[in-house]
């Protein structure tokens, strides 16, 4: 299916214009799973073209516009079984789930119900707290083959807790460790809510056991004990908590909000493990969020909408939606999800206006990018050194140095050497003062960074390269970079900084290998180029150094400084 829509699509336009054999035949290769008495409903130009515009809208999770194209099909499902599940990923991605939930049931009746529509039925349920009618479904889908393995432990962890009320403690703790042990990191955090569902008294040290896990970030789940404890009156505690996973993990978003909360007497979150829906809302998301780290973003929002069905009240499921779309590049829907999340609370504005930021310069629309972050920025009621070093790094990387040295000098005003992040401001504003060509001042910086933290590829290389366009240090550059690149292999800056160091040291040869590969892992940056056509004409490649000069010359992203030095090198070489 695919395939065909890769390369059909440019022309499901012209298919409303084709008539005759030639539509037959097409209607033929993209419904092949039809029967032939039922051919005639669907052979149609219109028809085919809704459906493969839906499925491509689909597939860039333009879930409105494919809905609208794939309900004009109604009745498909019968003989394309693809059709159901696809128009379910769109029902429910659209925010149409009670649809989605009557076109399962229809399903059902035709004996054509799948993975999808036992598990949008059996959540209804579950949100109308008809828990053995939940039951029955996720059973159902829980014996279905030919799921992944993701797929078969959601079904498995739903049908165990949609059935709780039907058991104690022990005779559920005895169910749950029939539960598949492949995925036993979600296993673990299951395990914790089960013991803060009955109320165990081993919940808080399971809770404690999981958060301190050495090997695995289950930072989040130091937002889930606090909220235990803050349920059941422990406020001191709670705190305790929150403070101390701060520490650790200093810009948690959830943890940042609850921590304002608290002080406020406030609650923008709900969460309670005694709430079924709303462990296995959080269960749901696990799937949701595997499926976006590895790219499956239409999948990812499929799990996260049935999350955020059972669990309406938890919006930091929004923030997954919005980075997925922003993964596909769909900044619009991004920015008004970002838009929607300012309004809980001042952490995640902050937050918000950072990321709607992020986007508006994607867009090319700095300046009103800046005057977003800096508004946003002044409104903090509480700018703290993390505050002020993310508005900081941003100056910097939108070029306005000298703004964002004034914030880091007044966060180093403020922090010592022992700081987390000590070595990260004296970089950035080490950085800022070269950019701003206060090398003295640069070089001071960027050494401080290193001496307080050695293995930063990057400073390195920063560094590094900066002394081999002086003419300093050329030697020390070399040794530098070369640890460098043990320490990010194949990163394509690191490998030209190399090159360049070789090729200013005059070991051309060994210079154009690290240098061809640059250009091969960036083959649309100007410096790297211009940096391949030099060593070029060392090696005695003079015709092939002036393609790269000339093709340096036709970049958009080459500078006017640039450009000048490379004419002049095509007239005289080097």
């Amino acid at each position: 299916e695919l395939f065909f829509l890769i390369i059909f699509m440019p022309f499901i336009k012209r298919l409303v214009y084709i008539t005759g054999p030639i539509l037959f035949v097409i209607t033929l290769i993209f419904f092949s799973t039809l029967q032939a008495k039922n051919l005639d409903k669907f052979n149609k130009a219109d028809n085919i073209s809704n459906y493969f515009s839906g499925i491509l809208l689909l597939n860039q999770s333009k879930f409105n516009d494919s809905y609208k194209y794939l309900k004009k099909l109604d009745g498909l499902e019968k003989n394309h079984l693809a059709y159901s599940s696809k128009f379910l990923y769109s029902l429910i991605n659209s925010g149409n789930f009670n649809q989605a939930f009557l076109y399962s049931k229809k399903l059902e009746r035709e004996n054509l119900d799948s993975f999808e529509s036992d598990l949008i039925i059996g959540i209804y349920h579950m949100k109308n707290f008809k828990f053995d009618l939940a039951n029955q479904y996720f059973l159902k889908a829980k014996n279905r083959k030919s799921k992944s393995i993701l797929d078969t432990y959601v079904a498995n962890s739903l049908n165990f807790w949609s059935q709780l009320d039907n058991y104690n403690f022990n005779e559920a703790n005895l169910i749950f460790d029939q539960l598949d042990d492949r995925l036993m990191n979600l296993k673990k955090i299951q395990n914790v809510f089960l013991y803060c569902f009955y109320g165990n008294e081993k919940v808080e040290k399971l809770f404690s056991d999981l958060t301190s896990d050495e090997n695995i970030d289950f930072s989040r789940y130091n937002y889930f004990f606090a909220k235990y404890l803050d349920n059941n009156n422990k406020k001191k505690e709670s705190k305790q908590i929150i403070e101390k996973s701060l520490k650790i993990y200093p810009k948690n978003l959830l943890l940042n909000q609850f921590k304002l909360d608290q002080e406020n007497s406030k609650n923008h979150f709900d969460f309670n493990c005694k709430n079924k829906n709303h462990v296995i809302a959080e269960i749901i998301y696990i799937a949701s969020n595997a499926l976006s780290s590895q790219d499956f973003y239409q999948l990812s929002n499929f799990y996260l909408n049935l999350a955020k069905y059972l669990n309406s009240n938890f919006q930091i499921f929004d923030t997954l939606m919005a980075e997925n779309f922003y993964n596909i590049n769909d900044y619009k829907k991004a920015k008004e999800i970002y838009l929607r999340l300012t309004k809980f609370g001042e952490t995640f504005k902050w937050y918000s206006n950072k990321q709607i930021s992020r986007i508006l310069i994607l867009e090319e629309k700095k300046e009103k990018s800046l005057q977003l972050l800096s508004r946003a920025y002044n409104d903090l009621k509480f700018k703290g050194v993390y505050e002020t070093f993310d508005y900081a790094q941003f100056l910097k990387n939108n070029e306005e140095f000298e703004k964002s040295i004034k914030y880091y000098t007044d966060i180093l005003n403020i922090i010592d050497k022992n700081h987390p992040i000590f070595a990260e401001v004296k970089d950035g504003r080490g950085v800022a003062y070269e950019r701003i060509g206060d090398w003295e001042k640069a070089e001071k910086d960027l050494l401080a960074s290193l001496e307080k933290n050695p293995n930063q590829a990057y400073v390195i290389n920063y560094l590094a390269y900066s002394w081999i366009e002086k003419g300093v240090k050329i030697e020390k550059s070399l040794e530098m970079l070369e640890k460098a690149n043990k320490l990010r292999s194949n990163d394509p800056f690191i490998i030209d900084s190399l090159g360049w160091a070789l090729f200013k040291l005059k070991r051309y040869k060994e210079s154009k290998d690290y240098l061809q590969l640059a250009v091969k892992l960036m083959p649309a940056d100007p410096i790297v180029n211009d940096h391949y056509g030099d060593v070029l004409w060392k090696n005695g490649n003079e015709i092939q150094a002036r393609y790269y000069w000339n093709y340096v010359l036709n970049l958009k992203k080459t500078e006017l400084q640039l450009k000048q030095k490379i004419e002049t090198k095509l007239i005289t070489g080097l």
